[in-house]
């Protein structure tokens, strides 16, 4: 498997997780959670989602554009999702506030998959 079809992958993964991970908080999670807590969750989703998107956009670049810089882009999105979203979702379970301080981590490293991006594209 290529980058291309690991950043797809990662992509379609990561937006099928979403749908299903915020149905399941709006519906399963809404008498659960706390009302922050329950935020905290919609805002994994949300973060989840987008990036899913912008990693299926990396993908299809990846096409007519090759590059270490495209590449860069696709892991470390994939990665912050993981990191981001992930800790988000593990604070809102557990309560936890220890596993929020895990989560700049996962926003750095979608912020540098944002630069990566630009940069690709750039050289294009």
């Amino acid at each position: 498997m290529n980058t291309g079809q690991f950043v797809l992958l990662a992509g379609s993964v990561y937006g099928l997780l979403g749908v299903l991970l915020g149905a399941f908080g709006a519906h399963a999670m809404q008498d659960r959670l706390s009302p922050e807590m329950l935020r905290v969750w919609e805002t994994a989703v949300q973060y989840q989602f987008w990036h899913a998107l912008a990693l299926l956009a990396v993908g299809l670049l990846a096409a007519r554009l090759a590059g270490a810089w495209l590449n860069a882009a696709g892991v470390t999105f994939a990665l912050g999702v993981l990191v981001f979203s992930g800790s988000l979702y593990a604070l809102a379970l557990t309560g936890v506030r220890l596993l929020g301080a895990v989560t700049p981590f996962g926003g750095l490293l979608l912020i540098a998959g944002w630069l990566c991006l630009a940069v690709a594209v750039w050289r294009g």
